[in-house]
């Protein structure tokens, strides 16, 4: 099944997530599809976000790069907010998306064409895998020693895809985009639904969201509700994260996206009985 194919299916029509309680820690500003696609299958979210989008410190490196469009061979996305972000820049610029005519455009997941597709830009390259791996392993063969790669995303993320597209001979030219903070407003409210045991399972959608989630909270707290919590991250990045907090994944779709998510989510709950063990193995 494609990722289009598979974004556009319907969770079991059982509302396998009835009477389950699902957190979502998504900047508040992506929540709301997540949010829609567990509510039909029957799930009462809670959103607790735990990152914020802002701005980069400065806009200037990324300004540069987009008024140096043309002589770029490359422009790849890792993210929709990148996607947002250069459509900022390009309207206070007066560029517009056609600056990018010529350029070849890769998006690393089908949400990122997506959005691209809204500003009329259909990248040329969409890997299998949504990751940074995945997108290396679909550019090799095509970028060309010398060829220059604009890449805007996130400051401070993994390193893995300008170390790989170097070692491939390109040019990489990287600029911060935006950055993701650290959101605390409903930590309070959190960490009561989590002592009182009404919370079914926690989602991640990223590493930063697994990370600033738990240190919202002790060693001692983590340890305490985490035997009743089931734990979704949307692929193995963010798994190892939640990881290394002590936070064992047990739901985990094989397609790295929002809708497989939810859809795995229903999927492990339609097996479990109500009352029974919560965690299992990982679901895929």
């Amino acid at each position: 099944m494609t990722a289009h194919s598979r974004s556009e299916s319907a969770l079991p029509g059982d509302r396998a997530l009835q009477g389950r309680t699902i957190v979502v820690t998504r900047a508040a500003a992506q929540a709301q599809r997540f949010t829609q696609l567990l509510e039909s299958a029957g799930a009462r979210v809670v959103e607790a976000p735990v990152i914020a989008i802002a701005p980069p410190a400065s806009w200037e490196p990324l300004d540069e790069a987009l008024r140096a469009l043309d002589t770029f061979v490359w422009v790849v996305f890792t993210s929709v907010n990148g996607v947002a972000m250069v459509d900022r820049r390009l309207a206070a610029l007066d560029l517009g998306w056609s600056a990018m005519t010529g350029r070849h455009v890769a998006a690393i997941g089908p949400a990122t064409a997506d959005a691209l597709a809204e500003h009329g830009v259909r990248p040329g390259l969409v890997p299998s895998e949504y990751r940074a791996e995945g997108l290396v392993e679909r550019l090799r063969g095509l970028i060309r020693p010398g060829d220059r790669v604009l890449l805007p995303r996130a400051a401070q993320t993994r390193d893995v895809l300008v170390v790989e597209l170097k070692r491939l001979g390109a040019q990489v030219t990287e600029v911060a985009a935006y950055t993701t903070r650290r959101a605390e407003a409903g930590a309070a409210r959190l960490r009561e639904a989590l002592a009182a045991g009404t919370i079914d399972a926690v989602t991640f959608t990223s590493s930063s969201t697994a990370r600033n989630f738990a240190e919202l909270f002790s060693e001692d707290e983590r340890r305490s509700w985490l035997g009743r919590v089931t734990v979704a991250s949307i692929g193995p990045i963010t798994a190892a994260t939640a990881a290394e907090y002590g936070m064992v994944t047990s739901v985990m779709p094989s397609e790295y996206t929002i809708p497989a998510l939810a859809q795995s989510l229903a999927d492990y709950f339609h097996r479990i009985p109500r009352g029974s063990a919560r965690r299992a193995r990982r679901s895929v």
